[in-house]
């Protein structure tokens, strides 16, 4: 994707107000072996570049003075209730430098799942995305997930798929992340919990709650009666 970024000269809060104002977005280059550069965006067509997903994981091509960099979005800071972009952070890209990012999970296959089309289950995609470390060059817009092989009440953890080539994965002390999960509907699960207590309500409750033992009809003072 590609973007176009203005030098900003003035910084400071009164000066970043105005810009605000005039329909701009400050913001700053840094990284890449250079000073940091202050620039400011189009605040329309950031926070229409915003809602793209591929903005957030994915190489971008920032144009600035005529020059076309590669840069990564880093942060970028929100206006607490207001549909405002306040500030926005850009690194740039080195070619030969291995980066961190976090990339989304795109799920596929579950409604042919076992889990899915046999049990019933619910599927909960547990992780949305990942942590990874490789080359600018080998950085993946997003990481596939196959769910098909789900089985009932069965999990897909990152040991199940595998990464693109040259894609590690950054593990924070995870041995193996939990990616998606399937499970009985709660529905289910409650109405059997229901029909068990009504089946002991259903019967006559002796001492200390539990259900009186049946008095054998020999032995009740009707039965001898009709003996005599």
């Amino acid at each position: 994707m590609k973007f176009v970024a203005f030098e900003r000269a003035k910084q400071g809060t009164g000066a970043s107000r105005r810009l605000r104002i005039s329909g701009k977005t400050p913001g700053i280059v840094y990284g890449g072996g250079t000073e940091p550069q202050l620039i400011e965006v189009d605040h329309n067509a950031l926070w229409h570049a915003l809602k793209k997903e591929a903005f957030h994981a994915s190489i971008l091509e920032m144009e600035l003075a005529g020059n076309v960099s590669k840069v990564l979005l880093r942060d970028v800071q929100y206006h607490p209730f207001r549909q405002l972009v306040q500030h926005i952070d850009f690194q740039r890209v080195d070619a030969k430098t291995r980066m961190t990012m976090k990339v989304p999970l795109h799920f596929k296959g579950e409604e042919e799942s076992d889990a899915v089309k046999l049990e019933h289950n619910l599927v909960n995609h547990v992780t949305t995305e990942l942590e990874v470390n490789c080359l600018p060059a080998e950085l993946p817009e997003f990481i596939e997930v196959d769910l098909s092989g789900l089985k009932n009440n069965g999990t897909v953890t990152l040991k199940d798929i595998k990464l693109p080539r040259g894609v590690k994965w950054v593990s924070h002390g995870k041995v193996n992340a939990v990616l998606a999960s399937a499970s009985a509907p709660v529905a289910e699960e409650e109405e059997v919990k229901a029909e068990g207590a009504e089946a002991a309500a259903a019967a006559p409750a002796g001492k200390g709650g539990k259900p009186a033992a049946k008095t054998p009809a020999a032995k009740t003072p009707a039965a001898k009666t009709a003996k005599k």
